[in-house]
């Protein structure tokens, strides 16, 4: 019988391709990695299914090398097809039950929650983990409930059993009041795909997370 990965939240990527200037998102990935990303979602909402399988069994292949779990967003079936350690599901999403029964006891199951009821509803839930989001408003995702803002991250954490991290608008500047919220870890987007240097900028957030202190270069 496998055993489900251990896995780390600290500082945990979420790909977004239109973010990433124009780089190789595996260029991005294995640059995060270096810098020090615990943990990698591969996000795709607008390619084809052969393509995205294409770019998670290279993601697969990289992240196995590095001892770092591939989480697969929503699809079910890619995380099937790759064997990835994982899936991340929202609130309209496939039913977690579903995703459970699918992927079998020994994978990552990740939920996003919008609201503090959510957050204590997944109490009763076979997951992993929770997604705090969002935690504040961001340009990358436009569908999103109302920001929890940093009272809401800290009252998330103090009703949740499960370890969470939080989601929206996350950078350098804030990443510290998250986890000083009781957040296990940050979830990124642009703050590493967009930046000019990913794995300086990975470096500096896992030392921000780390320490809980914000380090200006």
């Amino acid at each position: 019988m496998n055993q489900k990965p251990s896995f780390d939240l600290s500082l945990y990527l979420v790909t977004d391709r239109e973010l990433s200037l124009g780089r190789p998102l595996e260029f991005i990935v294995e640059e995060a990695i270096k810098g020090g990303v615990t943990m990698v979602q591969l996000r795709e909402t607008s390619c084809s299914t052969l393509e995205f399988y294409q770019l998670a069994k290279k993601l697969k292949a990289l992240l196995q090398a590095r001892n770092v779990p591939l989480i697969i967003n929503n699809r079910a079936d890619i995380a099937l097809a790759v064997d990835a350690d994982g899936l991340h599901i929202g609130q309209s999403d496939l039913p977690w039950q579903v995703a459970r029964r699918l992927l079998g006891p020994d994978k990552i199951i990740g939920l996003s929650v919008e609201t503090l009821r959510q957050a204590s509803d997944a109490n009763e839930l076979d997951i992993d983990y929770i997604g705090i989001s969002p935690v504040f408003a961001t340009p990358t995702k436009t569908d999103t409930a109302p920001p929890f803002g940093l009272e809401g991250v800290k009252a998330v954490c103090a009703v949740s059993r499960h370890p969470s991290v939080g989601i929206g608008g996350i950078s350098s500047q804030n990443a510290a009041q998250i986890i000083a919220k009781g957040a296990s870890g940050i979830a990124v987007v642009s703050a590493i795909s967009a930046a000019e240097n990913p794995r300086q900028a990975a470096k500096l957030l896992a030392n921000i997370v780390k320490n809980k202190v914000y380090e200006m270069e």
